[in-house]
């Protein structure tokens, strides 16, 4: 029933912004993924999804990596750095190192990856919406932040959790190897 709410409290606030913005602009975009990413945090927060779908295995295609390091993950990872974000997310989420803490941080990349991924195709809709009824170029400012504020969060998602699940497969190998599994 929570999860109803939340989805039409979403549904009111996305129609709100609409009627009073309108869907052209950078402000609409803007004010559309922010306040989607706290509507769809509240969502995932409550769905408690256990991430057990095959969609957060590693592809092969995604080479360990490469391919993302080819559409520039590690760049978007220094912006992040850059304007803080790195730290504010360390700070609220610390990573320490043992099992608990970073079988804990797996779960966290595919709770973020299914809520940048739902932003995504809502996002992506209002941008071909946008596109069809007025221009393209009208669209751009929702292309442009759909990218940046979730394409690439899920590609990071999926180039950070290979490795630490590399990470979790090392920690419970020496678990075992000194009995304290």
């Amino acid at each position: 029933m929570l999860l109803g709410l939340i989805i039409l409290v979403t549904t009111g606030l996305t129609y709100t912004l609409v009627l009073y913005i309108g869907v052209l602009g950078f402000q609409f975009a803007w004010i559309l993924n922010f306040m989607l990413m706290m509507c769809v945090l509240m969502f995932t927060e409550t769905l408690k999804s256990k991430g057990d779908s095959g969609y957060y295995k590693t592809k092969d295609w995604e080479n360990k990596g490469k391919i993302y390091e080819t559409f520039g993950i590690n760049l978007f990872r220094k912006l992040l750095v850059l304007v803080g974000w790195e730290k504010l997310n360390k700070k609220a989420n610390p990573v320490k190192n043992d099992l608990e803490s970073l079988i804990h941080l797996e779960y966290r990349t595919k709770q973020s990856e299914l809520g940048h991924l739902i932003i995504f195709f809502i996002v992506l809709g209002f941008t071909i919406y946008v596109a069809l009824k007025f221009t393209f170029a009208k669209s751009l400012w929702l292309l442009v932040l759909n990218v940046i504020f979730n394409l690439y969060p899920i590609l990071l998602q999926r180039y950070n959790r290979p490795r630490l699940q590399r990470a979790l497969k090392l920690f419970r190998y020496k678990a075992e190897q000194s009995g304290t599994a």
